[in-house]
C-alpha cells in the first residue's frame, strides 16, 4: 500500500486538535516533501525521521517519491510531536507495518536520529482531548510526556521509549516478532490524587495579626492582596506562604492547571495537586506575564491558574504589563487575538502584590525617617492606575516590627489551623452559590449576600464618605460576605462590613 494516514493531535492553545498525517509514496524522482503550514521545526522532521528509520534498521524508501501532508492544511503545526507519526505512516506505506492495525491509535513524539523517543510539550493537553471524544482512543508518547497524560482518568495511554517498541506492536500479521524489551513499551495507570499542603509555614512569621487577618480572608473568598510596607516588614514572607492557605485542589482545578504548565514545557510531577506561586520579576514584559506570541503561548498569569500570582515591587513592573491585568481580574480568562489565529487561556489566580509606600521605602515608618519628597511619593504610587487598584479587593499595611517586638514574639499560629478555617468557609459559599465569594456578580451578589438592614445603611455612608466606585463598594461588599461565611453566619452584620471597609483603604493616605 502506497498510502498511509495516521493520526496525531496538534496545539492551539489549550485545545489540541486533531490532525491527520497522510503519507503518499510514488515512482518518481526520489524527494521527500512535508506540506501542511508546518513550521521550520516541523519540516525538520524530515532529516530526523531518516535518520531514525535507518539507525533503527528499519527500511527507508529513498528510492521513492516520498509526500507528507498534516491535515487540515490551514492548521498551524509546530515542535517535533509529528516526528513518530510520519515515521510510522512512512512504515505502513512501505508495507513494513500493518497500516490497518493504526486505527484508533494516536501518537506524538519527537525522534532522535537513534530512534529514540524524546518529550513533548502539552501531553495534558492532548489527554484532556482524548478525554472529551465519544470512542475510546488509545495514544502512544514518549517516557515524560505519557506519565504526564495518563494523570486524566479514563484515558488509554502508553509509554514508548524507541520507535522499535512501537513499531513490534504494528506488524503485518505472521511476521516474526523482534525481541522486546519489557520496559520499552507499556500501558500507565492513572495516578491517584494526592493533596499536597507542606511548604513554607505561616507560624515563621512573628507579629503582623492584620496582614495576617488579610490572608485568611484573601483565601477563604478568593480576593487580591496589596501588601504596603517598609523594606524587610515581611510582606515576601507572607505571600510565599499564601499558597499553604488555600483550600486543596479537586481534580479538575489539578488538571486545568498541569495542562497550562504543560503546554509551556514546565510541568514536572511534583507539581501535581499543588497551588502554585509565580513570582516574576518586575522587568518582565506585558506578553510574558499575560502571554502572547506566535503561536499564542501563556504567560505567567495563565501558569498560576488555580494558584497565585506573586507581584513583588508592584509599581516597578511596566505600566503596559500591569493593565494587562484589568481584564482577567475580572474574568479569569485572557484572550490572545493574532492576525492568523486566536487562543483563549484561563487565568483564575489569586493576586498578591507587595510594594514600598515610597521611593525609598520609609514613608510613615517608626524606624527610619522618609526622605522622599511628597511629589516624589504621589509619584511613586501614581504608577498604579485608579481602575487597578480598584480591582484589588484588599489593601493592607504591614508595618515594620521593632527588634525588641521581633525577637520577643511567641511563633504565629500554624498553616494547618489556618487552612482549616479557609477550607470551612470556602465550602460555605459553595455550597450557598457553587462559586467563591469573589466570582459574585449582579443579582447574584446581592441574593447570597443576605445583608441585614443597619449593615447596608452602614456600608452606604461608608461608600458615600469615601467616595468609593460602585466596584470599590461591591468588592467590599463580596469581602465582607467572606468574613461573615468565617465566623460561620448566614447573615452579613455590620461588624462584617465594618472589617470589610478597613481594607478598601485608599493607598496614599498612608503617606
Amino acid at each position: 500500500m502506497s498510502l498511509a494516514l495516521v493520526q496525531s493531535r496538534a496545539l492551539l492553545g489549550l485545545q489540541a486538535p486533531a490532525v491527520t498525517v497522510e503519507v503518499h509514496l510514488a515512482n518518481g524522482l526520489p524527494s521527500f516533501t512535508l506540506v501542511g503550514l508546518a513550521e521550520v521545526e516541523v519540516k525538520e522532521a524530515r532529516e530526523r525521521v531518516r535518520s531514525a528509520l535507518l539507525n533503527a534498521g528499519l527500511e527507508f524508501p529513498a528510492n521513492k517519491k516520498i509526500t507528507v501532508n498534516l491535515a487540515p492544511a490551514d492548521l498551524p503545526k509546530d515542535s517535533g510531536r509529528f516526528d513518530l507519526p510520519i515515521a510510522l505512516g512512512i512504515l505502513a506505506a512501505s508495507g513494513q507495518i500493518a497500516a490497518e492495525r493504526l486505527g484508533g491509535w494516536e501518537f506524538a513524539g519527537e525522534l532522535s536520529l537513534s530512534g529514540l523517543l524524546r518529550p513533548v510539550r502539552g501531553a495534558l493537553a492532548t489527554s484532556l482531548a482524548l478525554r472529551a471524544l465519544d470512542a475510546p482512543v488509545r495514544m502512544v508518547l514518549p517516557p515524560g510526556s505519557a506519565e504526564e497524560a495518563a494523570l486524566v482518568p479514563g484515558t488509554q495511554i502508553w509509554r514508548a521509549r524507541h520507535l522499535l517498541d512501537v513499531v513490534r506492536q504494528f506488524l503485518p500479521a505472521g511476521a516474526a516478532p523482534e525481541p522486546e524489551d519489557g520496559d520499552g513499551w507499556q500501558r500507565l495507570a492513572p495516578a491517584t490524587p494526592t493533596a499536597h499542603t507542606d511548604g513554607p509555614d505561616l507560624a515563621d512569621v512573628k507579629g503582623q495579626s492584620a496582614a495576617k487577618r488579610a490572608l485568611e480572608i484573601a483565601a477563604a473568598g478568593g480576593h487580591g492582596l496589596l501588601l504596603v510596607g517598609p523594606p524587610g516588614s515581611g510582606k515576601s514572607m507572607l505571600a510565599q506562604r499564601f499558597a499553604g492557605l488555600l483550600p486543596p485542589m479537586r481534580v479538575e482545578q489539578a488538571l486545568e492547571s498541569a495542562a497550562i504548565a504543560s503546554l509551556a514545557g514546565r510541568f514536572t510531577s511534583a507539581q501535581w495537586m499543588r497551588r502554585i506561586t509565580a513570582s516574576p520579576h518586575h522587568s518582565c514584559s506585558a506578553i510574558a506575564l499575560v502571554g502572547g506570541g506566535s503561536p499564542p503561548r501563556p504567560g505567567e498569569i495563565s501558569l498560576a491558574h488555580e494558584g497565585v500570582l506573586f507581584l513583588d515591587e508592584f509599581p516597578e513592573f511596566a505600566r503596559s504589563a500591569l493593565e494587562a491585568l484589568r481584564e482577567p481580574l475580572e474574568s479569569g480568562r485572557i484572550t490572545i487575538s493574532r492576525a492568523a489565529q486566536r487562543a483563549e487561556f484561563p487565568a483564575r489566580f489569586q493576586l498578591i502584590a507587595a510594594m514600598n509606600p515610597c521611593p525609598c521605602g520609609f514613608a510613615g515608618s517608626r524606624q527610619r525617617a522618609c526622605r522622599c519628597t511628597p511629589d516624589q511619593i504621589a509619584r511613586y504610587q501614581g504608577k498604579l492606575s485608579g481602575p487597578l487598584l480598584d480591582r484589588i479587593d484588599l489593601h493592607v499595611e504591614v508595618p515594620a516590627l521593632p527588634a525588641e517586638e521581633l525577637l520577643a514574639a511567641p511563633a504565629g499560629e500554624a498553616s494547618s489551623a489556618v487552612r482549616e478555617r479557609v477550607a470551612r468557609a470556602h465550602e460555605r459559599a459553595l455550597a450557598r452559590q457553587g462559586r467563591p465569594n469573589q466570582a459574585l456578580q449582579g443579582q447574584e451578589l446581592d441574593r447570597m449576600v443576605a445583608l441585614d438592614e443597619a449593615a447596608a445603611r452602614f456600608l452606604q455612608t461608608a461608600a458615600a464618605r469615601l467616595a468609593w466606585s460602585a466596584r470599590s463598594t461591591h468588592r467590599a461588599l463580596k469581602v465582607a460576605r467572606t468574613i461573615a461565611d468565617l465566623a460561620a453566619s448566614e447573615h452579613v452584620t455590620v461588624a462584617h462590613v465594618a472589617e470589610a471597609v478597613q481594607y478598601r483603604r485608599v493607598l496614599r493616605t498612608t503617606v
